[in-house]
């Protein structure tokens, strides 16, 4: 599945269709189960609470997400708990196999994010889910789970994005990625589209859609946070919850757990089947016990070892902000590494001026030169010590030893493959075994 190229040709709703229909996927039974999560930032954290929410509810709860931080299987899980070898393996024989003779007869290759789109939607359909929540890929107009049909979705964040297939302004990236709803429907807007507000009124107006805004219809107050857990209070349908709590940690979390909590109530609010209490417990319990790695998460206590996979450079900047927030300013040691498709200088200025000792590195995995790197955290922190690994093993010695012989903690931030392959060799995994594409 991962030899196909990462996008199909050209737009893939059509094909994307016709392989549903192969497959016998009751498109109202989907749409009716569905909820979709659509955004720049913080899309897997919100899916992940809102599955939590509706597992500790007792749904049978389908999860469908990307990427995948070191398994395949992660992308598509039941009950938290990702879909096994073997369901794998039946599925994507059974998925490569219908699309061949469709991408024959059109004359379209499907591209891998369709075909894992497909063969989740198999899967839940096999495990009879009661809900599912589906993270969009990139947009929404022409991303596979605009097929969901959701009349129930969110947008999380926008920022300037993949431009070349989105748009090249922000009010453009959040028309294509409201698109994912399905008429009459509602959209919960993340805190950062306020601004956006009077343009997106205007674009759902006519599109029978309703727009709800988090710190608008969506009130988040009495935040307070730790290195261990968040609390704030959520005010929804002229409801408030006092003393929400997650373990998911970062500023950027209060939006994507109220997000969740929203969408989750409005589902319930659709299929009417469920008190206020048993609602309000099923969101104290689920946010309380979602886990989603990568984000702000420890990594290790000697020394204390954060990692963060944010790879834009508005989710880096909310990241390092929450760090400092929750652990303190001082004391730190930076290692980081960008992605060579990325733009170096601009991410490596998102993080330079706040530490004085940076490791500069190349992930194995698509890691921009670790000279380059290292240049640019001189031009963005003349004063700082800037050291440069061979590579994440040498990168996770060095920091060691500078945190070690100072009383330091280190940050592992800059990119998503470099956050995770400083994670495998502090476990002990080779890289050449993690596979992404």
């Amino acid at each position: 599945m991962f030899d196909l190229p990462k996008y199909g040709a050209g737009i893939c709703l059509a094909r994307l269709s016709e392989l549903l229909e192969a497959f016998e996927i009751d498109r109202i039974w989907l749409s009716r189960i569905s909820v979709v999560v659509t955004g720049s930032n913080g899309k897997g954290s919100t899916a992940a609470f809102c599955g939590a929410i509706a597992r500790a509810r007792g749904l049978r709860t389908g999860l469908f997400t990307s990427p995948h931080l070191f398994r395949f299987n992660e992308r598509i899980q039941i009950n938290g708990e990702p879909i096994g070898d073997d369901d794998w393996r039946r599925h994507h024989d059974e998925v490569m196999a219908a699309i061949e003779p469709i991408s024959r007869r059109r004359g379209e290759g499907f591209g891998s994010f369709e075909a894992m789109f497909a063969l989740a939607c198999l899967h839940f359909k096999e495990q009879a889910c009661d809900f599912a929540v589906f993270e969009a890929g990139i947009g929404g107009r022409f991303d596979p789970v605009r097929l969901v049909g959701s009349s129930i979705t969110a947008v999380t964040s926008v920022n300037l994005e993949h431009v070349e297939l989105l748009g090249n302004s922000l009010p453009a990236i959040c028309s294509d990625k409201s698109d994912a709803c399905a008429a009459p429907g509602t959209i919960i807007y993340g805190e950062n589209c306020r601004p956006l507000r009077a343009h997106i009124l205007e674009y759902n107006r006519s599109r029978e859609i309703g727009s709800l805004f988090v710190r608008d219809e969506i009130g988040i107050a009495n935040e307070s946070a730790s290195p261990s857990a968040q609390r704030f209070d959520l005010t929804f349908g002229g409801e408030t919850l006092r003393g929400l709590e997650t373990s998911l940690i970062g500023s950027f979390q209060f939006n994507n757990a109220a997000i969740a909590a929203t969408l989750f109530l409005l589902w319930q609010q659709q299929n009417a089947q469920d008190t206020a209490e048993e609602n309000e417990a099923a969101l104290r319990t689920g946010l309380r016990g979602a886990r989603w790695p990568g984000r702000l998460e420890t990594i290790a206590q000697d020394p204390l070892t954060i990692i963060d996979v944010g790879h834009t450079p508005d989710g880096i900047r909310q990241s390092l902000a929450s760090l400092k927030a929750i652990h303190g300013e001082q004391g730190w040691v930076l290692v980081t590494g960008v992605s060579f498709n990325k733009n170096v200088a601009e991410i490596v200025n998102a993080l330079a001026p706040s530490f004085d000792q940076i490791v500069c590195t190349s992930a194995h995995h698509k890691g921009a030169d670790a000279s380059e790197i290292a240049q640019a955290a001189r031009n963005a922190h003349a004063a700082a010590m800037v050291h440069v690994a061979r590579d994440v093993a040498d990168a996770v010695r060095i920091g060691r030893e500078i945190a070690r012989a100072s009383n330091r903690k280190i940050y592992v931030a800059g990119g998503l493959f470099l956050a995770i392959e400083f994670a495998a060799v502090v476990e002990g995994r080779a890289l050449e075994e993690l596979n992404f594409y």
